[in-house]
C-alpha cells in the first residue's frame, strides 16, 4: 500500500501541473512581465501623535505577518545550518529537485541541516492554494504577506533573516541561495564551514562584487540617483549564493529596519553589512554564472548558477556515485 505522504505528494504534483495549464490557458503571460509590486502593508492606528519618539521610529518597518510559517522546527534541534532558498511560486519542480538532492535534510547524518523556502504572496489565488497544499506536506516552506515579485526579492531576504533570529536563533550558520543553483554540499559543510572547528561570529562570505550603480533605466539592475546617489556600492556578495554565522540574521534584520530599502537584495545586504562593520569574505568557490557539468570542475565549487530541475538531478547522481574516483 502507498504511503499517506506518497499519495499526497502525487496528488500535489498532479494538481500543479493543473494549475499551471489552467494559467497558461486563460491567463496571458504578459502579465507577468515587468510588473512592479508594491508590498500590501496592514494599516496601523498610531497610538501617540507626538514626536517623542521620532529617532527610534523605524525608517523601513518590516510590517508583514507570517501566512505559512513553520515556528518549530528549531525547538528540538540547533542546526549546524539554515539553507534559506528564494523561490517563486511556478517553481514546483526546482523546489522538489533540490529536496531530493542537495537540500535534502538527511544527507548528513551527524550534521543537522534546515532546508527552507522563501515566497511572498502571489496574485493569483490558485497559486496561493499550491503553494499552502505543498506547505503541508513538506513543512518547509514560509510566506509572508507581501506581493512576490523581483522588485521585492529585498523582503523576501530580510524575511528569512527575521524567521531565523526569532525561530531558529541557536543555529550556527545560515546559508542564503536561489532555486536554479546547485550546491556542493562537502564543500560548503565540510572545506568552508568545517563542523569540528569553533563557530564563527559576525562571519560573512560568498562572491564579492565591487561596483557601481548602474544608471540605465534599460537595465535590470537599474538605480536611480534619488534612491542611490553613491558612486560606488560597497562590497556585497552576489545573491545567488552567500553564507554567514547565524549571528549576523539578526544584525541584517534589525540593522534594515533604519536603512532605506533598496529593490537590488545582494546591494542592500552590503549596504547593511556595511553600517555593521562586516567586511565579506571573497571566496572563489561561489559561482554566479553558468558552468557546463564536469565532474572535476563541479568538486572545487560551492555554487553554480542556472541549473535546471533536470540537471540538479543528473549532476547530483553522477557526483554522489562517483565519489572513490580521483581527479
Amino acid at each position: 500500500m502507498p504511503s499517506k505522504v506518497s499519495c499526497l505528494y502525487v496528488l500535489t504534483v498532479v494538481c500543479w501541473a493543473s494549475a499551471l495549464w489552467y494559467l497558461s490557458i486563460s491567463r496571458p503571460t504578459s502579465s507577468y512581465v515587468g510588473q512592479i509590486s508594491v508590498p500590501i502593508r496592514k494599516s496601523v492606528k498610531p497610538k501617540n501623535s507626538t514626536f517623542s519618539n521620532i529617532r527610534t521610529r523605524p525608517l523601513n518597518p518590516h510590517a508583514f505577518d507570517f501566512v505559512i510559517n513553520e515556528p518549530k522546527k528549531c525547538e528540538s534541534v540547533s542546526p549546524f545550518l539554515v539553507i534559506l532558498i528564494s523561490t517563486t511560486h511556478k517553481e514546483f519542480d526546482a523546489r522538489q529537485a533540490i529536496r531530493e538532492t542537495w537540500g535534502d535534510e538527511s544527507t548528513f547524518g551527524d550534521i543537522s541541516i534546515l532546508t527552507l523556502f522563501l515566497l511572498g504572496r502571489n496574485t493569483d489565488p490558485v497559486l496561493n492554494q499550491m503553494v499552502e497544499q505543498e506547505s503541508q506536506i513538506f513543512h518547509d516552506i514560509v510566506v509572508e504577506d507581501f506581493i512576490d515579485s523581483y522588485h521585492n526579492l529585498t523582503l523576501k531576504t530580510l524575511m528569512g533573516m527575521r524567521w531565523v533570529a526569532t525561530f531558529c536563533s541557536k543555529a550556527k550558520y545560515v546559508m542564503k541561495t536561489d532555486s536554479d543553483i546547485f550546491v556542493n554540499m562537502d564543500n560548503l559543510v565540510y572545506k568552508l564551514l568545517k563542523p569540528t572547528t569553533k563557530p564563527r561570529r559576525r562571519y560573512f562570505t560568498g562572491y564579492v562584487i565591487n561596483g557601481g550603480p548602474i544608471r540605465d533605466v534599460r537595465s535590470k539592475w537599474y538605480m536611480p540617483r534619488d534612491l542611490y546617489p553613491e558612486s560606488k556600492y560597497p562590497p556585497f556578495c552576489s545573491g545567488t549564493g552567500y553564507v554567514f554565522s547565524a549571528d549576523v540574521a539578526e544584525l541584517i534584520y534589525k540593522t534594515s529596519l533604519h536603512t532605506r530599502l533598496l529593490h537590488l537584495e545582494d546591494v542592500y545586504v552590503g549596504l547593511c553589512l556595511r553600517k555593521l562593520g562586516i567586511h565579506p569574505f571573497q571566496n572563489s568557490g561561489f559561482n554566479h554564472w553558468k558552468m557546463a557539468y564536469s565532474l572535476c570542475r563541479y568538486r572545487r565549487v560551492v555554487t553554480v548558477h542556472q541549473i535546471s530541475p533536470e540537471e540538479m538531478h543528473r549532476v547530483w547522481n553522477d557526483m554522489s556515485s562517483k565519489k572513490h574516483l580521483r581527479c
